[in-house]
């Protein structure tokens, strides 16, 4: 029989799928374990019946198949049910899990949303509560302020009666020190002025403040004219002739002047104006030496022995000493050199013997006889006890003394003696006169060392380091700006640039755009005038950037400047950090802090902002919103303005027309005497007619260039020659060439090209006496006699003593004419590097050496001589004092080192130097070395560093000098500094309080380094909360810095306050000179302003005899003296004398001045309106008409003030019933007026209404109804301006709208001028 298995087929294999014939055909896996032997029968019995389908073998098998198989299919049935009842629970196990998942999603959602609001929630609440605690601090600040100036306000009346007290006591005590006096001068018979005369003695004031030149005065002068420009503005405001601005707003002794008008009175008598000549503000100390073949001996020893030293005493103080002397053989060649080195030059010594050479007179006329500016003059006098001085010699020493006052050196001896005579007394002119540094013995006593005073700018700004050479430059460069002979026809921009600084805030920066030379500086440069002059509330910070890669053009250095003055002038000293990315990033924060502690508007202006090294990186702040009373106006070049900057609002400037380019030329040509034909002039219109030939700098240069031709060259040669230059580097090229055909010598070529080539390569430029050490073989005469051609021919200017470029162009032109090879640059860099580095190797670290010689080494690539020279101590303390933190970082950056390898750097030299200090002058330079590491680390953040040093810097002036010297306090002042930064409260107020004992000791209790360690503990006092105690001290400061300011004189120099007080006591023993009687004169002003006028008519009457005594009675200084008391008779009604006297004025200055000159002006025009005042009309005629001329001369036909004049002869006439000659009068001012002012402004209205009247007493009844109804609308525009509703009026010539001068009663106008 065999078994089932039998009955299996082979192919049947693994791997069949067995079909379910209850699931529905389809092939499946269940998930049970089922019997094998089961499974194995179920398969066997269905491959039988497939086999075999019907067919069965014996019964017994088939019974046992049929048990089995039913068995099989009630499992299978039961595995099925379970297997649906599991799938389905799983099922729904699936669904409730799917649904819980989305509800889960759904509340994890929802709670996300809710922490996220909660998050803001608490951001919202943490930010308010940080106002609310910020709002709380300032409403406590504002709560002390308020308490302490409570009874400030009770005690105000107490404090002024007890100073007026005091004054007077003084001044009755000085009464009487002057009547002993006085008694004592009469007992010698001495003649003396009788103070007694004077019923006003309590009025008087005791002047113990330097003098000033009445030309400096601020809004006009005293005792002198104003300026021409200001004609109409004088004629509003002026209360008389030759006066002062008053303003008659308050009662009392004052009545006819405010504090500002004081402050700005006493600020003329201190000389501390900022308006200096180019000797005065030049950073070079010049020598100008005249003398004879005789004392040739003297001036050969002066300049071999003793100029090298008084080089070295200027060096250590900021300044260049060069000596120019032309010796007599060459006078013919180089007269006009000779009179620009006399203006230049800050002293003038005249060495004499016997005999005076012909040639010489003229310099000696021009330099001691025309001395407008009264510049330090010393005549030194070789005299022989057998021979006497020629007449000429004589006479001129007699000129000199009388017209001016020069130092005398009268010598008899040796000729070594008299040199060394000669060098004193200029040693001395120069500390004392010149740079003003000398100080009392009080103050050396005080010191102690001389090196206190060389740091200004910690008493200016405390711990901020400043450099005056920075500012110094940018001085010069505004107002080398705002040199030129035509305005090119700025007023229609000035009027875009007006309309900005009213416009509404918020308002983007102004782009004043142009091509190279179209004008920006100087278009910028006048309207800063305009507004310092019309706007006095209006604070202008302007920065002038020069040359790409000079210092000027540094973005930190034009940040920290700005913010710098911003801090001064409100009077803030707060720490500002050095770091420059900071320093970016806070100006902002800053410039909105700052500005809203300012009462006026701010303009900020940058000119050639292009220029600044990565500009539109570091210049980022004028894209956020300015604050509201800020404005930023920034020129640049058309072709290199960044992209995003040219969205802003552009003022571009217009090529010249051809009106301005024949202005232009024509004022060259005119100041060398030089006239064009026609034909020329026509040339000239038709060359100028493309974009780079039509700009103001090509045009001036085309004009320079015909001058210098003149009368002795062929103009038409030079014209077309002039023609092939389509550029202006081009034309700069021709320049060059014709100032080295004027040249005498192959040898002086070569010096220019050195001269040129060697500014080029140099980083600020070079000084003339740097020059003169380069070159041995440059003489003085040669070096004047270049320099002069150059600068005539804009191709040099001076800049903080240093010869540079006045132009971009003319840098470019001599690259590409000399220094296109990088051999030639190369060579002239290395000259510069060997000369630089020789002075430091004999101990001559200046700020020159230290600005050019790392900076020379980074455009060499040179790192190993650049580390080597920052390691230099006495270099990296130079630059980090001027405050060039971010140079001196950039130059460590270059050598690869990083603030902590730089630190340890400068520890280690320190501590090797130290090895070799020896002697208590070496340990205090030493100690001077540590304490400006321990200041530098400080500012780079290394705190724990920056300890060390200040510490043993401390030692060490404690231990060499004494533990209450001044310096000790410095010390003590720059640890405490670390310790704020470093939150050690405690440490650093127990330091600073030891600073303040020592300071208040040293200096007293109002000195500014007393402000300084109270400005300190304010600030500490407030970062610890301490708000009342911080307000107190901070008060205490602005008071102290107030008054030093003031005594200081804005940096003007003690020595011009002890020549006052030289001159005041000159003044009271009797002296007759020329400067007396000025003094008198500005005296009696003064007093005339106090409105003590029987005072003033004693000063005034002085004054007048004295200078004819000394000058003689036809001398115009007379005439000013005249005139000052015609105006006082004039106030107090004395018409007879007033008359007389302003007859005599007009009778000496038409004999001794132009006809058109501005005071012959002043005195027509008053006498004039006196004569119109005592009803003498037809002597008045002839005078109005003369005015009339007179503006007509000086200011044009269509100049305001000739409108002016125009309507008070129109008035005459009227007043005379001659309406049909005052009739072509108001027309013509009419026009004037619209033409200049608009036909809107009030003097158009005013004359509308004379022209209606005139028409009415006609019989035109029709026209003087329209020119009422005109007139009437401009006064209800005008009431619309008083009630402020309209917006400002700026006039084409700089004049506004003063509704002061427009409601003062003391106003000198007639009606018609009004």
């Amino acid at each position: 029989m065999g078994t089932a298995s039998s009955l299996v087929s082979p192919a049947g294999g693994v791997g069949e799928v067995i079909e379910d014939t209850y699931g529905g055909g389809e092939a499946c896996e269940i998930p049970v374990e089922v019997k094998p032997k089961a499974r194995l029968l179920r398969g066997s019995l269905r491959r039988v019946g497939a086999s075999r389908p019907g067919g069965l073998i014996g019964a017994s098998f088939k019974s046992t198949a049929s048990v089995q198989e039913l068995e099989c299919v009630a499992e299978y049935e039961r595995l099925k049910k379970e297997y649906e009842i599991f799938r389905v629970s799983k099922n729904n196990e699936v669904a409730s899990m799917v649904k819980k998942e989305a509800k889960l999603d759904r509340e994890n959602k929802r709670l996300r949303a809710e922490l996220q609001a909660l998050q803001k929630t608490y951001q919202k609440i943490l930010r308010e509560k940080e106002s609310a605690l910020e709002a709380k601090y300032q409403a406590m600040e504002r709560a002390a302020t308020f308490e302490h100036d409570r009874d400030k306000v009770k005690r105000q009346f107490k404090i002024f009666r007890e100073t007026k007290e005091n004054e007077i006591q003084d001044l009755l005590r000085a009464k009487r020190e002057l009547e002993a006096k006085l008694q004592r001068l009469q007992a010698q018979g001495i003649q003396v002025f009788d103070p007694e005369e004077s019923d006003s003695d309590d009025n008087c004031t005791d002047v113990t403040a330097a003098g000033a030149q009445s030309e400096y005065w601020n809004g006009g002068a005293l005792g002198s004219e104003p300026s021409m420009g200001s004609m109409m503005q004088l004629q509003q405001s002026f209360r008389g002739p030759e006066f002062a601005h008053s303003s008659i707003d308050v009662e009392g002794p004052f009545a006819n002047i405010n504090r500002d008008d004081w402050d700005a009175a006493v600020a003329s008598i201190l000389q501390v104006t900022p308006l200096f000549s180019h000797s005065l503000w030049s950073n070079t100390v010049r020598c100008f030496i005249i003398s004879t073949d005789e004392t040739q001996p003297e001036v050969e020893i002066f300049i071999r022995n003793y100029s090298p030293k008084l080089q070295r005493i200027c060096e250590t103080m900021g300044y260049f000493f060069q000596v120019v002397h032309f010796p007599a053989a060459n006078d013919s060649h180089f007269k006009e050199v000779r009179k620009w080195e006399i203006e230049k030059s800050s002293l003038v010594i005249l060495l004499l013997h016997l005999t005076l050479p012909s040639c010489l007179l003229e310099d000696c006329e021009e330099a001691f006889l025309k001395n407008p500016e009264e510049k330090p003059r010393l005549i030194y006098h070789r005299m022989r006890d057998d021979r006497v001085s020629s007449d000429s010699v004589q006479q001129l020493i007699e000129q000199i003394s009388y017209v001016n006052k020069a130092k005398m050196i009268d010598h008899v001896g040796d000729v070594e003696e008299g040199t060394y005579e000669i060098y004193t007394c200029v040693e001395k002119i120069i500390k004392q006169d010149i740079l003003g540094c000398e100080m009392t013995e009080l103050e050396s006593k005080d010191l102690g060392n001389k090196e206190e005073s060389t740091a200004p700018e910690e008493e200016v700004f405390g711990d901020v380091l400043w450099d005056a050479h920075d500012e110094q430059e940018q001085m010069e460069a505004f107002q080398q700006a705002s040199n030129s002979t035509c305005e090119l026809g700025f007023e229609k921009y000035f009027e875009r640039l007006n309309d900005l600084v009213a416009a509404p805030a918020p308002i983007p920066p102004l782009l004043v755009s142009g091509g190279p030379g179209s004008g920006k500086s100087l278009l910028l440069s006048k309207w800063i005038h305009l507004q310092q002059k019309h706007s006095p509330n209006t604070l202008i910070l302007y920065h002038f950037v020069g040359r790409p890669l000079s210092t000027s053009s540094e973005s930190a250095l034009v940040i920290k400047r700005l913010t710098l003055k911003l801090m001064q002038h409100s009077w803030l000293v707060s720490p500002l950090t050095l770091d420059p990315a900071k320093l970016l990033e806070e100006f902002p924060r800053w410039l909105e802090k700052l500005s809203a502690r300012h009462q006026g508007s701010i303009i900020i202006i940058i000119d050639s902002i292009d220029q600044i090294q990565q500009a539109e990186k570091h210049m980022k702040w004028l894209i956020d919103p300015l604050p509201v009373n800020v404005r930023v106006i920034v020129s640049v070049n058309v072709e290199t303005c960044p992209q995003a900057w040219r969205l802003w609002p552009t003022l571009h400037l217009d090529p010249l027309n051809s009106k301005d380019v024949k202005a232009l030329i024509s004022a060259e040509c005119s100041s060398a005497n030089v006239k064009l034909t026609k034909e020329q002039e026509k040339k000239l219109e038709r060359h100028c007619r493309s974009a780079t030939t039509c700009n103001a700098l090509y045009v001036t240069l085309l004009g320079r260039i015909i001058a210098r031709v003149g009368s002795t060259g062929n103009i038409d040669e030079t014209l077309q020659q002039c023609f092939q230059c389509q550029d202006t580097v081009s034309l700069y090229r021709l320049v060059l060439r014709s100032i080295q055909e004027s040249l005498f010598s192959d040898k002086e070529k070569g010096l220019l090209k050195e001269i040129l080539c060697v500014i080029g390569v140099s980083h600020n430029g070079v000084s003339e006496s740097e020059l003169m050490e380069l070159y041995p073989e440059l003489s003085s005469v040669v070096l004047a006699s270049l320099v002069h051609s150059l600068h005539k021919m804009c191709l040099l200017t001076y800049g903080c003593g240093l010869l540079k470029f006045q132009h971009l162009q003319a840098w470019e032109m001599v690259r590409s004419e000399f220094m296109e090879e990088g051999a030639n640059v190369s060579a002239y860099r290395q000259k510069l590097v060997d000369y630089f580095t020789m002075q430091l190797s004999r101990d001559r670290v200046t700020w020159r050496s230290a600005d050019e010689l790392p900076w020379l080494f980074q455009q060499q690539g040179d790192k190993q001589k650049l580390h080597k020279c920052l390691l230099n101590l006495f270099v990296s303390q130079n630059l980090y004092k001027r405050g060039h933190f971010a140079e001196l970082l950039s130059y460590w950056q270059l050598v690869g080192k990083d603030k902590s390898s730089m630190a340890a750097e400068y520890f280690d030299s320190l501590k090797e130097y130290e090895k070799s200090c020896e002697g208590e002058e070496s340990m205090i330079c030493l100690a001077d070395l540590y304490e400006t590491l321990g200041r530098f680390l400080k500012d780079l953040g290394l705190l724990s560093q920056a300890v060390a040093p200040l510490q043993r810097s401390l030692e060490i002036r404690e231990t060499a000098l004494d533990p209450d010297h001044p310096r000790v306090a410095q010390s003590l002042h720059q640890l405490a500094g670390v310790y704020v930064q470093w939150k050690k409260f405690g440490n650093a107020e127990q330091l600073y309080k030891q600073a303040l004992e020592i300071s208040e000791n040293a200096y007293g209790a109002e000195h500014p380094r007393v402000a300084r360690e109270l400005d300190a503990l304010a600030m500490l006092y407030q970062k610890q909360n301490k708000y009342e105690q911080a307000e107190q001290l901070r008060k205490k400061s602005f008071k102290i810095r107030q008054k030093a300011a003031r005594r200081k004189g804005s940096l003007c120099g003690f020595a011009l306050l002890r020549q006052r007080a030289l001159q005041l006591e000159e003044l009271t023993l009797g002296k007759d000179t020329p400067d007396n009687a000025r003094t008198l004169n500005e005296l009696g002003v003064l007093y005339y302003l106090q409105n003590n006028l029987e005072t003033a008519e004693l000063f005034l009457k002085r004054s007048l005899e004295m200078r004819e005594r000394v000058l003689g009675p036809n001398h115009p200084d007379c005439a000013q003296s005249l005139n000052n008391l015609a105006a006082l008779y004039n106030e107090k009604k004395h018409y007879d004398k007033a008359e007389e006297l302003y007859e005599k004025a007009l009778d000496i200055r038409r004999r001794a001045l132009a006809p058109d000159h501005p005071s012959l002006a002043y005195t027509v025009k008053h006498l004039a309106v006196l004569y119109k005042k005592m009803g003498k009309l037809d002597k008045a005629v002839p005078l109005y008409e003369l005015a009339v001329e007179i503006r007509q001369k000086s200011f044009g036909p269509k100049h305001p003030s000739v409108a002016t004049a125009l309507v008070n002869l129109a008035v005459l006439y009227c007043q005379m019933k001659k309406q049909t000659e005052a009739l072509p009068l108001y027309e013509r001012a009419l026009k004037i007026y619209e033409d200049s002012f608009g036909h809107m402004h009030p003097r158009v209205g005013e004359t509308l209404k004379n022209l209606a009247v005139l028409s009415y007493e006609g019989g035109d009844f029709e026209k003087a109804a329209e020119l009422y109804k005109r007139a009437m609308e401009i006064k209800e525009a005008e009431t619309l301006l008083i009630g402020g509703k309209a917006i400002s009026r700026h006039s084409s010539s700089g004049d506004t709208f003063s509704l002061k001068s427009a409601l003062s009663p003391n106003i000198f106008l007639e009606p018609g001028q009004r």
